[in-house]
């Protein structure tokens, strides 16, 4: 399913099924004492279905349930990003539960399957990652399990769950993702029993670790960067990723800027490649570029590199430049330098956790795309983004490049 379908669903279905089922939900928490008890981590399952990113960004919260609980942690995600959680392997593959949104049948066909997975697996707590998703609500009170904490609106306007999440937290718009779901974990924990997260998040807190790169995963990188340009001896890799998630095509940096930026460096340094990646769905968006750019020393390499080899890839490259969207993630469980373009978002809610710098104009009307209206804009001119100037990132490129001795 198209992600505006799904949200259209969550939207005029979710909330009317979550207003149904809330006096049901209510007397069974009242029986279970879901709402007094404090939550029982033994089996958690964390919910993020439908961001790759978010799955990277939420690894220290998950990773802290686990030394502080002590946790057993399961996870369900959508089958188009599960491979994300295999960047750290915080997960057991044997507890991560894939569902397939492709269309309503095998959705409604696999929420069938997770709930006797659940059941099966005996989980006793639920934290709701998604923010506001009706669907992800009812899921964790479908798994059985007691305790179910998400966010919350409280007195804020809309983003109504009603009660299905009986564990509430605030969620805070103001501090970044990771913040929140660290303030989530803490709940679990009982370090706060109000709705409001009171216990402080340090930034060891939310603290990524860097992945795990053994040698012998190198050599297939390598000799595909030497298959794309077989005259490489070792020039430095610099990569550019152009395209970004249709769940916001509004983040997209114009091609022609990437391409003008690329010829400029390509003509300044002459111990550079440059290795415009993408997934092989964007081949195509991406060759754009490289005949924008027209030089030897750009090449198009997607669909080249499997998932498992990215983490290789960035452990190998000087930088990469991208537009906000998932690979910036990615790349940030390795020292990889990592240039991000931000428009419709900020990077003071979702900036990389990484060795990373944003390029932000911060119009007054950014961010235009948050929890509150679905990450739903209307701007088509999208001057956050298109106003960000090849010249700028050009001359902050060029000076990080002299800065490694890259000649």
């Amino acid at each position: 399913m198209k992600v505006d379908t799904m949200r259209m669903i969550d939207t005029k279905v979710g909330v009317l099924l979550c207003f149904l089922i809330s006096p049901f939900v209510y007397i069974v928490d009242v029986l279970r004492g879901g709402r007094r008890a404090k939550p029982d981590t033994r089996r958690v399952l964390f919910i993020e279905l439908s961001e790759m990113g978010s799955a990277v960004i939420a690894d220290p919260a998950m990773r802290k349930l686990k030394q502080e609980g002590p946790s057993d942690i399961y996870f369900v995600i959508f089958k188009s990003n599960v491979k994300s959680l295999k960047i750290l392997n915080t997960v057991p593959a044997e507890n991560i539960f894939v569902m397939d949104a492709a269309n309503l049948f095998t959705l409604f066909k696999d929420v069938l399957r997770f709930m006797s997975w659940c059941w099966s697996k005996k989980i006793t707590t639920v934290i709701d990652l998604e923010l506001f998703s009706r669907f992800t609500a009812m899921l964790g009170f479908f798994s059985g399990a007691r305790h179910r904490i998400g966010f919350a609106s409280f007195h804020d306007e809309g983003l109504h769950r009603f009660n299905v999440i009986n564990q509430p937290v605030r969620y805070n718009s103001h501090v970044h993702i990771a913040v929140n779901f660290i303030s989530l974990i803490n709940k679990a924990l009982g370090h706060f029993t109000n709705p409001y997260a009171t216990q402080v998040v340090t930034r060891e807190d939310i603290k990524l670790v860097q992945a795990e790169v053994p040698a012998h995963t190198l050599t297939p990188v390598q000799e595909k960067i030497k298959g794309l340009y077989p005259d490489w001896k070792g020039e430095a890799i610099l990569l550019f990723n152009a395209n970004a998630s249709d769940l916001l095509p509004q983040r997209r940096w114009q091609q022609e800027n990437f391409a003008a930026v690329a010829r400029a460096l390509l003509t300044t340094f002459d111990n550079v490649l440059i290795v415009a990646t993408g997934a092989p769905s964007e081949k195509e968006y991406v060759q754009k570029v490289v005949d924008m750019v027209g030089h030897k020393r750009c090449v198009n390499s997607a669909g080249t590199f499997l998932f498992e080899e990215l983490v290789p890839l960035y452990t190998l490259s000087t930088f990469m430049l991208t537009n906000d969207s998932g690979p910036a993630h990615f790349a940030s469980v390795t020292p990889l330098k990592v240039f991000v373009l931000f428009g419709p978002e900020t990077p003071a809610l979702y900036g990389s956790l990484g060795n990373s710098e944003p390029f932000y104009l911060g119009l007054p009307c950014s961010p235009c795309v948050s929890a509150a209206n679905h990450r739903k804009t209307t701007c088509v001119t999208r001057p956050c983004i298109t106003g960000i100037s090849p010249v700028w990132v050009e001359t902050r490129l060029r000076q990080y490049l002299t800065e490694q001795g890259i000649q």
